[in-house]
């Protein structure tokens, strides 16, 4: 799909609307939604496919992925969701997974960003280096 101006401009002005201090408003969003399928301007269908792109991206910011390779402890959950919730805000939600491929350590994905600290990924790079 190629995307010009006016659809990133539109897709964009619908993102920014969807907030209510600060966190994305369902009620808002649906009513951005029918407001445009009912106007019905030029590309329509491109922007709500744009928008609904930027929404998941939007989302994915607001969760957290943590894999170990064990099961971690209460305290070092908490310390660790307090951090991140001082990095990304204090609407971000934590998913804990357990993982015993990744020998040890743990990944800790929130949106595009990525931090690996496990010990299958270290093996990996040593390899590679070889």
């Amino acid at each position: 799909m190629k995307i010009n101006k006016e659809i990133r401009r539109l897709s964009r002005e619908m993102l920014r609307a969807s907030f209510t201090d600060g966190q994305l408003d369902p009620g808002r969003i649906k009513s951005l939604v029918d407001s445009l399928i009912e106007k019905k301007p030029r590309h329509y269908i491109d922007v709500l496919k744009n928008y609904r792109r930027l929404l998941r991206l939007e989302v994915e910011k607001r969760r957290a992925r943590v894999e170990t390779a064990s099961e971690l402890d209460s305290t070092t959950s908490s310390e660790l969701i307090a951090n991140l919730k001082k990095k990304y805000g204090s609407d971000l939600s934590a998913e804990f997974i357990v993982n015993p491929e990744l020998l040890g350590g743990m990944r800790i994905c929130v949106g595009s960003d990525v931090w690996d600290g496990t010990v299958r990924n270290r093996l990996e790079r040593l390899q590679q280096q070889l």
